[in-house]
């Protein structure tokens, strides 16, 4: 039997406690269900707003709604960036391989709004495997969603502990220049339907034996 022991972080302001793997074979391997504290930056998610929460393979990040919302002429936008501190414990293989999230936008004509995410690992930009930014056009008003894959190579711990961390920084942008006086531009993301919460955003990772 592979034992997999905590995983445990401890980070300043750009920092999320990440706790505990349970002891399980390895054909079982994941999170023990738990909460920890969350760290979000940005004028669009006030700091203390969120928490994480950790249940087999998945992160799921819970806040307040996240948007930005113009009426005219105004250009508004909002940001929020994520960051997870992971100090993987010797013997375990640990890789952030999908990031979800989902939301809505109302774009009047003459108007626009952009999505604008970067995924990142150790303070640089991860490749995607498919785009994680939209722009909405004029004329856009519906639901959307994005599932993105993530190539980044495996935390490999199998030695030594190793302290890694991961981030989300996310963007909105509403611009409604030029669009009828009693309309505005609204673009948000929006919980997953879970039973959980109010999760905005859910990381998926995969527990690799050494």
């Amino acid at each position: 039997m592979k034992v997999l022991t905590g995983i445990l972080s401890s980070l300043t302001l750009l920092s999320l406690n990440v706790v505990g793997l349970s002891q399980v074979q390895a054909q079982t391997k994941g999170f023990e269900f738990q909460k920890v504290p969350v760290t979000l930056l940005g004028n669009g998610c006030p700091s203390g707003t969120a928490e994480g929460i950790l249940n087999g393979d998945t992160l799921s990040v819970t806040f307040s709604e996240f948007e930005a919302l113009a009426s005219p002429p105004k250009v508004v936008s909002k940001s929020c960036n994520l960051r997870i501190g992971l100090n993987v414990p010797s013997g375990l293989n640990v890789q952030p391989i999908n990031v979800k999230y989902l939301g809505f936008a109302d774009v009047p004509q003459a108007g626009s709004a952009d999505l604008n995410v970067k995924i990142l690992f150790q303070g640089q930009q991860v490749t995607t495997n498919n785009n994680p930014n939209t722009t909405f056009k004029a004329g856009f008003s519906d639901v959307w969603s994005k599932d993105v894959g993530i190539t980044l190579g495996t935390i490999n711990a199998c030695k030594k502990p190793v302290s890694s961390i991961f981030g989300i920084n996310t963007n909105l942008t509403a611009r409604a220049r030029g669009i009828p006086a009693n309309q505005e531009t609204q673009i948000r993301i929006d919980t997953i339907d879970t039973t959980i919460g109010p999760v905005l955003f859910q990381i998926k990772f995969a527990f690799n034996p050494c």
